[in-house]
C-alpha cells in the first residue's frame, strides 16, 4: 500500500506541475492579447483632439483619423522636436524645403513653415496627403492611400516611374500591394526598402492598433481583422 501511495503522490505531483505550466501559458497568452490601446504611446493622447479637428476639417466627418495617427506614429513616434538623420523635422517629419513649399502652396490652410510646431505639422501632413490623393488613381481607397503614403515618403515622381515600369511589365498600375510596390524604377536598395515598408507599417501595423484603441476610422480595414 505504501508503495502504491508513493506512486500516486508522484503521479499527482506531475499532474499538478503540468496544470501549473498550462495555467502560466494561458496567462501569458491572455497578456499578449490585450487591446492594442496599450501600445499607443502616451504622448499621442495630448495631440488626439487636434488631430481629429484637423483631419475632419480636411476630410470631413468620416476622416481616417486612425490612418493619420498611424502615419505620425511611423514618422516620429509622436515626438514633436525630433530631427531625423536625413534632416526631416517634427511630428510629421517634413524636410525644410518641403515645409517651405507647403507653406507657400497653402498659406491660409497651413500657414508659415513651422515643422516643430505640432499644430502646423498636423495641418501640413493632412494637406500634403490630400495633395497626393488628388493626383493618384487606384482600385480602392486603401490602395490609393498606399500610393499616397509611398509618395509622401519618397516623392510622387518616383511613384509615377514605378507605376510606368509596373505597367510595362504587365502588372496593374492602379494596385499598390503586391503589384506596383514590387517594382523599382531606380532607387537604391535601402531607399526602396524604406519606401515599401512605409505604407505597410502604417496601414497594416499601426492603423489597426489605433482603430482598436478607439481613434476612429482607418482606410484599410479589409487588410486586417480586429
Amino acid at each position: 500500500m505504501q508503495a502504491r501511495d508513493r506512486i500516486d503522490r508522484r503521479r499527482n505531483c506531475r499532474l499538478f506541475s503540468l496544470l501549473a505550466v498550462l495555467v502560466w501559458v494561458i496567462i501569458f497568452a491572455l497578456a499578449n492579447c490585450q487591446p492594442a490601446a496599450a501600445d499607443v504611446p502616451r504622448a499621442a493622447e495630448q495631440y488626439r483632439r487636434d488631430l481629429v479637428r484637423v483631419a475632419q476639417h480636411g476630410f470631413g466627418l468620416g476622416a481616417p483619423v486612425a490612418t493619420l495617427a498611424a502615419q505620425i506614429h511611423q514618422e516620429s513616434g509622436w515626438r514633436p522636436h525630433v530631427t531625423s538623420h536625413a534632416g526631416a523635422q517634427g511630428l510629421a517629419q517634413f524636410m525644410p524645403a518641403t515645409a517651405t513649399w507647403m507653406a507657400e502652396l497653402y498659406p491660409r490652410q497651413v500657414g508659415p513653415a513651422q515643422p516643430f510646431n505640432p499644430g502646423w505639422s498636423l495641418r501640413a501632413m493632412v494637406a500634403y496627403n490630400q495633395w497626393h490623393l488628388e493626383r493618384i488613381r487606384a482600385t480602392t481607397p486603401c490602395e490609393q492611400w498606399a500610393f499616397a503614403l509611398a509618395a509622401y515618403n519618397g516623392g510622387l515622381g518616383w511613384i509615377n516611374r514605378d507605376k510606368r515600369l509596373a505597367s510595362a511589365s504587365g502588372a496593374d498600375p492602379l494596385t499598390w500591394f503586391n503589384s506596383v510596390e514590387r517594382y523599382n524604377a531606380g532607387r537604391s536598395a535601402a531607399n526602396f526598402r524604406e519606401n515599401r515598408n512605409y505604407p505597410r507599417n502604417i496601414l497594416e501595423r499601426w492603423e489597426p492598433m489605433y482603430v482598436a484603441a478607439g481613434w476612429g476610422a482607418g482606410v484599410c480595414g479589409e487588410r486586417y481583422q480586429l
